[in-house]
C-alpha cells in the first residue's frame, strides 16, 4: 500500500447489516489477525468462529453481528496502521461509530469490544421485548418522507444518502410501509434481515441496559476526530461521547449528513472490512478522488 496524508483522509467503519458469511476468511494469516483473539479474550466469544466458519442464521442475530462485525473492522484497521499514519477523520455507521472512537484512540480496543458486546446484548434483549424489523426505501417523489414517517408506528431510522432512507418499527408497521410504499410515494422496498427495529424508540429497553456499561467505559481524548451519527458532525475526544452514544441507540443514523460534512479538503476516504456497503452509499453523497474498500490484505494498492 501506498502513503496517504493523513489530513486529507478519512477512514469510515461499517455497521452490523455489512457483514456475510465467512468474512473473516481472507484475513487469517494476516499478521494483523491477532486482534481476533484479543477481542475473544476480552469479551469471552469465540468470535473466530463467527467469522470463518458461522452459518448465516448465526450471524443475523444481533450480539453475534455486531462484536464480529467490529472485530473483522479492527483486524483491518490494524493492518492498515501497519502500512500508514493514522488519519485525521474517522466516521461509523451505527455499530462502525464505536469501531471509529477505538481507531481515533477515543476508547481502547478492549472497552471498546465490551461496548460492542453489551450493546449487541441489549439490542437483542430490545428486540425480544419490542419485535420488529426494517426495510430500506429508495426513490422517493415530494413529501414521501414526510408520508412514510407519519404512518403509525413507523420511524425513520437512517437516512443513507439522497432518495435513501431505512424505517423502522414492529412487524404491522413495516407489513403496511410493504404493501403502501408505491402509494406513500417510493420506487422501491426492501425489507432487512435484521433482528430489531434499531434506531427507534422500540430500542429504549436498550439504551437504558446499555447506559451501565457506558458508565464504567472510560473515553479518552484521542488522536483524531469522529463523526457524531446523531447530529453529523465532527467531534474531538471525550466523556461527551458516552451521551453520543447513548442517544444513538434511539435516533436517526444521519450518514447522508456525516458525509456532507466531511471537510472539503478531504479527497481520499478507505472502509475498513466488511467493505462495499459504505462506498456505494458514499458515492452518491460526494465525490472523492480515492473512495475504495479495503476486504483483504492485498485489496487495496494504490
Amino acid at each position: 500500500m501506498s502513503s496517504i496524508e493523513p489530513s486529507r483522509t478519512l477512514v469510515v467503519f461499517p455497521g452490523q447489516g455489512s457483514l456475510g458469511t465467512h468474512a473473516g476468511q481472507p484475513w487469517t494469516d494476516a499478521a494483523a489477525w491477532s486482534v481476533v483473539h484479543e477481542i475473544s479474550d476480552t469479551t469471552h466469544i469465540d468470535v473466530s468462529a463467527l467469522l470463518v466458519s458461522a452459518p448465516a442464521e448465526d450471524l443475523v442475530r444481533t450480539d453475534n453481528a455486531q462484536i464480529a462485525t467490529f472485530a473483522l473492522s479492527m483486524v483491518g484497521w490494524r493492518h492498515f496502521r501497519e502500512h500508514h499514519p493514522s488519519p485525521a477523520y474517522f466516521a461509523g455507521h451505527s455499530l462502525g461509530e464505536i469501531s471509529a472512537l477505538v481507531a481515533a484512540d477515543v476508547l481502547t480496543l478492549a472497552d471498546g469490544a465490551a461496548l460492542v458486546a453489551a450493546r449487541g446484548r441489549a439490542m437483542r434483549d430490545a428486540a425480544d421485548q419490542n419485535p420488529g424489523t426494517m426495510i430500506a426505501l429508495m426513490g422517493p417523489s415530494e413529501g414521501a418522507e414526510d408520508a412514510v414517517a407519519q404512518c403509525a408506528g413507523v420511524y425513520v431510522a437512517n437516512r443513507n444518502g439522497p432518495g435513501q432512507i431505512v424505517v423502522s418499527g414492529p412487524p404491522a408497521a413495516m407489513d403496511d410501509v410493504a404493501e403502501r410504499y408505491r402509494e406513500l410515494g417510493w420506487r422501491r422496498a426492501t425489507r432487512l434481515n435484521v433482528g430489531g427495529a434499531f434506531h427507534s424508540p422500540l430500542m429504549v429497553p436498550a439504551q437504558v441496559e446499555l447506559n451501565d456499561a457506558l458508565e464504567k467505559t472510560q473515553f479518552l481524548e484521542g488522536s483524531g476526530r469522529v463523526a457524531s451519527n446523531v447530529d453529523a458532525h465532527f467531534h474531538d475526544g471525550g466523556d461527551h461521547w458516552r451521551a453520543r452514544l447513548r442517544e444513538q441507540m434511539t435516533s436517526p443514523v444521519d450518514f447522508e449528513g456525516v458525509i456532507a460534512s466531511v471537510p472539503v479538503d478531504v479527497d481520499t476516504v478507505i472502509e475498513m472490512p466488511p467493505a462495499g456497503t459504505l462506498v456505494g452509499l458514499i458515492k452518491r453523497i460526494r465525490d472523492f478522488a480515492l473512495l475504495t474498500p479495503l476486504n483483504a490484505p492485498e485489496s487495496w494498492t494504490p
